[in-house]
């Protein structure tokens, strides 16, 4: 029976995260919002499910029965599944608090250009957004990217990985979040293979994998757009 994926059909959005792992893994997954009526049958389940473990919003994921939620608890339950997680249990734990972490900069992402409220359009908080890009390229950008930085640099068993010997869903989400990075600030991102080698090191190396290589080439790999996580206003970007 293949996995189940939920989300949105017209953005790459968190459900990308959880995507790539299953390509990367050729699992058999179906990506149900993107299916006739498969919107439809998304909202359904949202606002019909009676269950107590009904998801509050997409990306979901159902496995037969299972139904698990939010990105990084959806790759915690698929990394052994797909044989992307450590396969020392202590170092899954690492690799689902480097995901919280991934999970963490994504909310700081999708607040520079909704930095007032989701509830409004872009065009009615430029100014706002603006001044939160600012502060975003100029400290959390560093401060994230260093961290991960870091991350890869102290894993000494793993090469172009960061965290085990072998790649994992968290390698797969560092690459999502550079690329998204670089489409939404490329002026702001020019110089990171200067400033993040190993990073950088290792966003090449997945992006030359057989199974991502072919995915992002395929119809199945939506373009970041302005209706997604990662967007690009070229009033918010600038040079660093």
């Amino acid at each position: 029976m293949p996995f189940e994926l939920y989300y949105w059909d017209e953005i790459q959005g968190r459900g990308e995260f959880v995507r790539l792992a299953l390509e990367e893994a050729a699992a058999d997954y179906v990506d149900v919002a993107r299916q006739p009526s498969g919107m439809a049958a998304m909202m359904k389940f949202l606002k019909g499910a009676t269950e107590a473990s009904a998801p509050f919003a997409p990306p979901f994921l159902k496995d037969g029965d299972l139904i698990v939620s939010h990105v990084a608890n959806i790759l915690l339950y698929l990394g052994p599944k797909l044989g992307l997680a450590p396969s020392q249990e202590s170092l899954r734990f690492v690799a689902n608090g480097l995901q919280l972490t991934i999970t963490d900069f994504v909310a700081e992402v999708h607040d520079t250009h909704h930095p007032l409220s989701t509830n409004l359009y872009y065009e009615d908080q430029k100014d706002a957004a603006k001044q939160r890009s600012t502060d975003f390229i100029e400290h959390r950008i560093p401060k994230f990217m260093g961290y991960f930085e870091r991350t890869v640099e102290r894993n000494g068993n793993g090469g172009d990985h960061a965290v085990g010997s072998q790649l994992s869903y968290v390698d797969l989400s560092l690459f999502q979040v550079i690329e998204g990075l670089r489409y939404a600030f490329p002026r702001a991102t020019k110089g990171f293979g200067e400033r993040y080698p190993a990073l950088m090191a290792l966003h090449d190396a997945v992006g030359k994998r057989p199974n991502i290589k072919a995915y992002l080439t395929s119809e199945r790999r939506l373009a970041f757009n302005e209706s997604g996580i990662f967007r690009h206003y070229p009033e918010l970007d600038q040079d660093v």
